[in-house]
């Protein structure tokens, strides 16, 4: 079966209509089915990670935020290897096999949340293999480019990195309602701890009861417990009472503080404590659900997909050496571009992995705690949603305009959530404003996605497989904003109870990508007008 087309040439307009056109659209159509479930699969963890605690793995804060963030990791590292791999295989090939290789994490996880005594270190494997599905993206995108004239590049790239990035919400939407449906294997207990009601427990009973069940804890467990108070409620407790010992702080510390330690634990954890302090309470809440479903349910859709690609997707005859792929690297604008587009996608792809622990662990302490879950899929929707519609809108006003103007919405954003303590609440209150002011910095996102994609094929207008290159590597780099946001935003939620230092952060470097863009690429005689 003959792999590599013999003729491309989309600039010709006889050549594009006669036969050019037919096979591109249905290589964009067939690729971006498969991005589609490269972006459901690599976001997989981070919607299962939630769920985690309360099936009895006994991972603390760290750990979590951890499977949350590696699978960022790796696809940016396997980005760059797709940035180059393209030009050597060609698109049947690639898609094909990288589609069918997201097999391994689908039935790895779905095996490994079956027993609550599967190891860290395994799920940490497992994590890091879902970044094929990240990875991918840094051969299809390029591919498009090159089926494509330039004309119709920004809609063709937006069409196909929105409808791919619509695979995040796809994960976050869709695994709340399979989590009831028996694929494969028997259901698991998930147990929910009430915290209002916990606090309720903890103030009808005696400090003496609490101390006793506590010490009959062991260490590691008391000690996870105890990193739930705040560090300086904790410093002036030991302080107070001149002792380093568990049991003493335990015993020192406040209602409040006693209370939110318990009802925080682990949810197993909680269940015996709280059962032991009263019996038959309305705390605990127990209900099986198959969360290895969670996983299971892209089999089917990858084996085909992966049967179509072969069949019906051919490779452009575009070969180039790895070594003669390197020359983007002495363009200056391969890194410029490399900035904008880790602030547009990066941003993207870390929000998506960070918002539902985000949301557990800054507003999880609160009565009435709003569910990860039913949150989470509402912000890489709108940003899909938009990078799609803008991709039209940038084949008309170009690009740069389009990515200055997600600098200064996500700068805003970002200014909002640290003034107004968006990122270090004291009540539920707060949490309507949080979620506007995220799915908000999503929308800007795709605005910029769509933007960017249609500058790097102008900004490299004269040699078009750099273009594809470019593409790659910069989604590459981009690729590791999951793992960014993830590890910073945990070590600051760890550390501080708030995320405040992250997005002060972000802020200075939104800052930095959006002067770069509107200096080389938007403002009036810039060197490179997109």
């Amino acid at each position: 079966m003959s792999t590599w087309l013999n003729k491309w040439e989309p600039e010709d307009d006889s050549f594009w209509n006669q036969t050019g056109s037919k096979i591109a659209w249905k290589t964009l159509t067939i690729t971006t089915l498969s991005l589609i479930l490269s972006f459901a699969s690599w976001f997989m963890m981070s919607v299962i990670v939630v769920k985690l605690p309360g099936l009895g793995f006994t991972f603390d804060k760290d750990q979590l935020f951890w499977l949350a963030a590696i699978p960022g990791l790796a696809a940016g590292l396997l980005r760059i290897v797709h940035t180059f791999i393209l030009p050597i295989f060609g698109t049947r090939h690639v898609v094909a096999f990288s589609t069918l290789i997201k097999l391994i994490p689908v039935v790895g996880i779905g095996f490994a949340v079956m027993n609550p005594n599967t190891p860290f270190w395994v799920f940490m494997i497992l994590a890091f293999t879902t970044g094929f599905g990240g990875g991918d993206f840094s051969s299809f995108m390029p591919s498009t480019n090159m089926f494509f004239p330039k004309r119709l590049k920004g809609t063709a790239l937006g069409i196909q990195a929105g409808i791919g990035n619509f695979g995040v919400s796809l994960a976050q939407f869709v695994t709340p309602m399979v989590l009831s449906i028996a694929l494969y294997g028997a259901p698991s207990m998930f147990t929910s701890i009430d915290a209002k009601e916990a606090k309720a427990i903890v103030g009808r009973t005696t400090v003496e009861q609490q101390v006793v069940i506590f010490e009959n804890i062991e260490v590691k467990k008391q000690n996870a417990m105890l990193s739930n108070v705040k560090p300086k409620v904790m410093d002036s407790v030991k302080a107070a009472i001149n002792s380093e010992d568990n049991i003493k702080v335990f015993a020192a510390l406040p209602l409040k503080a006693r209370a939110k330690i318990i009802a925080n634990a682990n949810p197993k954890l909680a269940e015996k404590i709280l059962n032991q302090l009263e019996e038959g309470n309305k705390a605990v809440t127990n209900k099986e659900i198959y969360i290895q479903s969670a996983a299971f349910w892209y089999i089917p859709l990858l084996l085909l997909l992966s049967v179509i690609s072969w069949f019906y997707l051919k490779s452009i005859p575009m070969k180039a050496s790895i070594k003669e792929q390197m020359d983007i690297f002495s363009n200056k604008h391969t890194w410029f571009c490399t900035v904008t587009y880790v602030m547009t996608f990066g941003t993207f792809a870390g929000l998506s992995a960070a918002f539902p622990l985000m949301i557990k662990f800054l507003y999880g302490d609160f009565p009435n705690a709003p569910d990860p879950l039913a949150y989470a899929f509402y912000g890489p929707l709108i940003g899909s949603a938009s990078r799609i519609v803008f991709g039209f809108v940038a084949d008309k006003v170009g690009g740069a305009i389009l990515t200055t103007i997600t600098g200064l919405g996500i700068l805003s954003g970002a200014i909002i959530l640290v003034t107004q303590g968006l990122v270090a609440p004291t009540s539920m209150e707060q949490f309507p404003m949080f979620v506007t002011v995220i799915l908000l910095m999503f929308l800007f996102t795709g605005i910029g996605n769509a933007g960017t994609f249609r500058q790097y094929p102008i900004i490299f207008s004269e040699n078009q497989r750099q273009a594809a290159g470019v593409i790659g590597w910069t989604a590459a780099i981009a690729a590791f904003g999951p793992f960014i946001f993830s590890k910073l935003i945990g070590n600051n939620i760890s550390s501080n109870g708030g995320a405040n230092q992250f997005f002060i952060g972000l802020i200075i470097f939104t800052i930095l990508a959006t002067v770069i863009n509107w200096y080389y690429y938007n403002r009036k005689g810039c060197e490179r007008p997109s």
